[in-house]
């Protein structure tokens, strides 16, 4: 029977293919195991799959990875899998073979083949899902700028704990530091530092549990290495006081004509409880007005509804609509508004605030809720945290509680940031 994804690859015909949230393969009517993989991203590789040992059902399944389109014309593909394939014909075994030169890749040849083919969330109720593209850039960035500068040089198979300890205090001290010019106007700045070297660690773990699952490492050398992997600080939340702070300090931003956009975003991150860029890129049709909730189509954790307070559903009533989709458009483009990381810094030192991030904000909001008697489960609907978030998706769930909630906490933050007693 044949195959009902099976056609004849052609140039014209992967052009015109388009991505699916899950990746998939197309495989070739004319050349038996030749085929393209398309992953979310509309990353298009080609490939090719066979049977090891002599074939037959009982026989181990292999791929090989040809090449991605586009580097790779179709008939340079095609070319290559015959040749594959006609190793296999002859028993050899390509894919085995290639595993075994891979267990020689170096540190830096393994951070290629992990932005290929690894990053994928490894844990919770998003497992096995591709990362976000923000996340798979700050992941695979962390990656080069620490990893592949201390340890790129060395084979994966020769990292120790003892290697990992010796990498995470220097990338602690500073020792993979740089302020280079990558292009007109703009700069890569590496400080390292504390906060640094957890999370290059926590990228490299990962990396190397891909490398166990794929069989070029028996172990991850990051599992027994003796590292603080956190900070064991409380996290930073701010009081009512420090909320009117801010909230005067946006007032008087708007009266000397600074960038609304920025101001109503801050607003919003306070009132919401909500991730930074779940506001930022927030659109008109993620607002239910008449049920007083955001319908996120999608954060860190999937799909989400999150109660809104009137103080909140006020100020997204009183930002004028704009010809796009996003609440706070880009001035220029139809992207969305990206001036919150330049302006911030402005608004949190008007109002004299200092460790303050927008994730602060969530904090605050979790913080000031709790404080206030209110239940850790509404909290959690305010918050979209996983399990209530889950909960408020698949089960038929009253909100009236979580709103009324909404309503009490965000009536207090209102008042402070509107600087009333």
């Amino acid at each position: 029977m044949a195959n009902p994804r099976s056609v004849i690859i052609t140039k014209r015909m992967l052009e015109a293919a388009l991505p699916k949230a899950k990746r998939f393969e197309i495989w070739d009517s004319q050349i038996s195991g030749f085929g393209v993989r398309i992953g979310p991203s509309g990353i298009m590789s080609f490939i090719v799959r066979y049977r090891a040992d002599g074939g037959g059902r009982s026989a181990p399944k292999r791929f090989v990875t040809i090449g991605r389109f586009g580097v790779l014309t179709v008939e340079q593909a095609r070319k290559r899998a015959k040749e594959i394939l006609g190793a296999v014909a002859l028993g050899k075994d390509p894919a085995a073979d290639r595993n075994a030169k891979r267990l020689e890749l170096s540190v830096t040849a393994l951070v290629d083949l992990y932005e290929e083919e690894g990053c994928y969330i490894q844990r919770g109720v998003r497992q096995g899902e591709a990362m976000k593209p923000l996340t798979k850039k700050y992941t695979i960035g962390r990656l080069r700028h620490h990893v592949v500068r201390l340890l790129g040089h060395k084979r994966i198979t020769e990292l120790t704990p003892g290697d990992i300890e010796r990498f995470f205090h220097d990338v602690e001290q500073g020792k993979s530091r740089k302020d280079s010019k990558v292009g007109h106007r703009k700069r890569v700045i590496v400080r390292g530092g504390p906060g640094a070297a957890r999370k290059a660690f926590r990228d490299l773990s990962a990396m190397y549990s891909f490398a166990v699952r794929r069989g070029l490492v028996d172990t991850n050398p990051c599992e027994k290495a003796v590292v603080r992997k956190t900070d064991g600080q409380r996290k930073r939340f701010l009081s009512l006081a420090e909320v009117r702070k801010l909230g005067k300090a946006c007032e008087a931003l708007e009266t000397e004509g600074f960038n609304p956009k920025a101001l109503n975003i801050t607003r919003m991150w306070i009132l919401t409880g909500c991730r930074r860029q779940e506001i930022v890129e927030l659109k008109w049709c993620e607002i239910d007005f008449d049920r007083g909730l955001l319908r996120l189509e999608d954060t860190k954790t999937g799909q989400s509804v999150r109660p809104l307070s009137g103080a909140a559903i006020g100020l997204l009533r009183s930002i004028p609509r704009e010809d796009s989709e996003y609440v706070f458009p880009a001035d220029v483009g139809d992207s969305y508004f990206q001036g919150t990381k330049k302006l911030w810094p402005k608004i949190v030192a008007k109002a004299g605030l200092k460790g303050v991030t927008p994730h602060t904000l969530r904090h605050t909001m979790g913080a000031i809720a709790t404080s206030s008697g209110e239940a850790l489960a509404i909290t959690g609907a305010i918050l979209g945290h996983t399990n209530m978030r889950s909960t408020m998706i698949y089960a038929h769930v009253d909100y009236d509680p979580a709103r009324e909630a909404a309503d009490r906490v965000g009536d207090q933050l209102a008042k402070a940031l509107m600087a009333q007693h």
